[in-house]
């Protein structure tokens, strides 16, 4: 009788020239860059060096994974046939929602430290590389607050639970909880971003108001509540709406989740207000203003996700780069992939320059700061929002086949990629904001002027391009030509906050390739330019 042949005899090939895995990777000390821009925007780097050495453990990348591997579940009725409205969400989830309220992510700016919002700003940063999807509710908690100045009954009742720094995800009253998180369902299914055109009727009840009307979508359904619009006999008005009340549920029902592209651990609604309890935010017609000043630091967040999801892009491409051989050599050490990569790392740096310069003028004490913040907000989300789907693919495509393969993780940034870009304001309502605020506010587009001409003299090919725009824009443009000069000015801040804090190598090719017209429309199609020192910014781990 013939033996089996041991396994070790069937194996048709060994693994080599595969990188290792990952591992824990500290993504504060591994990353030279976020390093350089927090701590000049003024930054708490001891609290990111702490946060980012636990975000970046394989524990929580794999928590990650799992969170957007098993989105959330909708219940709407319970065994007895009574409503629940409720989401159930994988542990993972609930993993790290508390690493990051825990962490201070949607209270450190009020708390009143130094820094609070650049802090806050890095944190999204990193956090977007683990799991991007925790960060909405998280966001929209942070940014609800400054909205709730507009009432000082409900600031003071909602806002220590909000800035608890307490994950709380049981669902009962505001009263019985340690901390809470505030959601936002603004959108109508005729209206999208012209909210203007809401449907939603709310009519006085006693102190408080009932809604009755449907939202297209509610982000993080399972928030504590939610900042909603409604129109009031007195025109288009801002309310909070409790998901509980103390004597049980709000009459707020949930018709099903959006089956999303991505951000997948998160969930997303369509619900219904069925005379739902809620309360007057600021005044009655004034809506718009009011929500606003959500909407103003969500853009905050918005404008250093992208950053995030780069780098972490890019952290895995280089690191397959650095461990893969090809054609006789590494990954890394071939020149058109130093190019390439040199090139998507101008992008990445540029994009959280540019995020952090504006958190730091979100921390600034003065109108005219505020102002200045307003804008250039709206700027860094525009710019970094377009670059960032293209960083992620060709970071893709540096792992060729194994980039498209879930195990890589980039599938889940790719997906994730054009989310910030629509949130808040896509690309076309966003370049709108910028003319408005330019012309209603002046001093906005004075502070503008002086970050501008702060490094003039510095880089003759910069001034030359800033003397070009300036011919070319003598004023405001009309409303088609609103993204190019959009992207002339955001191009144009980003080089001078990189001339001022960045390495001179990556500023000078940044200028070189950004600025002056030589470079293809693809990625790695630039000049010559020191791609040691460039790649160098990917950190030791890569």
């Amino acid at each position: 009788m013939s033996q089996v042949p041991p396994r070790a005899a069937l194996l048709t090939h060994e693994v080599t020239n595969q990188p290792d895995p990952r591992g824990d990777v500290d993504l504060w000390a591994s990353d030279p860059v976020v390093q350089d821009h927090a701590t000049a925007a003024g930054a708490d780097a001891e609290h990111l060096a702490r946060f980012g050495a636990t975000m970046g453990t394989a524990l929580m990348a794999d928590a990650g994974r799992e969170a957007n591997r098993h989105p959330p579940e909708l219940r709407l009725f319970d065994q007895a046939g009574r409503r629940l409205d409720e989401l159930r969400y994988h542990p993972a989830y609930y993993t790290l929602m508390r690493a990051g309220i825990g962490a201070g992510y949607a209270a450190l700016p009020w708390e009143g430290a130094r820094g609070g919002h650049a802090t806050h700003a890095a944190m999204v940063y990193l956090m977007s590389q683990v799991e991007p999807g925790v960060c909405c509710p998280m966001t929209m908690t942070y940014a609800a607050v400054p909205a709730l100045k507009a009432s000082e009954t409900l600031f003071d009742g909602w806002v220590p639970k909000l800035t608890s720094r307490a994950y709380d995800s049981a669902a009962r009253p505001l009263a019985r909880k340690t901390g809470a998180t505030l959601g936002m369902a603004m959108t109508e299914k005729q209206g999208g971003s012209d909210v203007r055109a809401n449907t939603t009727r709310a009519t006085r009840d006693g102190d408080s108001y009932l809604l009755r009307g449907h939202k297209w979508f509610c982000s993080a359904p399972m928030s504590d509540g939610f900042l909603t619009l409604a129109q009031a006999p007195d025109g288009l008005s801002c309310f909070l709406v409790p998901r509980w009340l103390e004597d049980g549920r709000n009459a707020i029902e949930i018709q099903r989740l959006k089956d999303k592209l991505g951000n997948r651990a998160n969930g997303s609604a369509e619900i219904e207000y069925l005379d739902a309890r809620a309360y007057l935010l600021g005044e009655e017609g004034q809506g718009v203003q009011t929500i606003l000043e959500m909407v103003h630091h969500t853009r905050l967040d918005t404008a250093l996700a992208p950053a995030g999801l780069m780098r972490a892009a890019l952290a895995r491409a280089a690191h397959w780069a650095r461990g893969r051989a090809a054609f006789g050599s590494k990954l890394i050490d071939q020149p058109l992939m130093r190019s390439v990569l040199a090139d998507l790392v101008l992008d990445w740096e540029g994009t959280l320059a540019l995020g952090m310069h504006v958190a730091c003028a979100f921390d600034a004490k003065g109108e005219p700061e505020r102002e200045y913040a307003r804008l250039a907000v709206a700027l860094a989300k525009y710019m970094g929002n377009k670059l960032c789907p293209t960083v992620v693919v060709e970071a893709m495509e540096v792992l060729g086949g194994m980039g498209y393969v879930e195990d890589s993780d980039l599938p889940l940034f790719y997906r994730e990629a054009p989310l910030n870009g629509i949130w808040e304001g896509s690309g076309n309502v966003i370049c709108l904001d910028v003319l408005r605020t330019l012309r209603r506010t002046p001093r906005a587009g004075e502070r503008l002027s002086e970050e501008l001409g702060a490094v003039a003299g510095q880089d003759r090919r910069y001034d030359d391009a800033l003397s070009r725009h300036i011919r070319h824009f003598p004023k405001l443009p009309d409303e088609a030509q609103a993204r190019w000069y959009v992207e002339s000015l955001a191009t144009l801040l980003t080089a001078s906050v990189l001339i001022r804090t960045a390495p001179v190598a990556v500023a000078e090719a940044f200028v070189a390739s950004r600025l002056t017209g030589e470079r293809g429309r693809c990625s790695g199609a630039i000049g010559p330019v020191e791609t040691g020192a460039i790649l160098a910014r990917l950190g030791a781990e890569g």
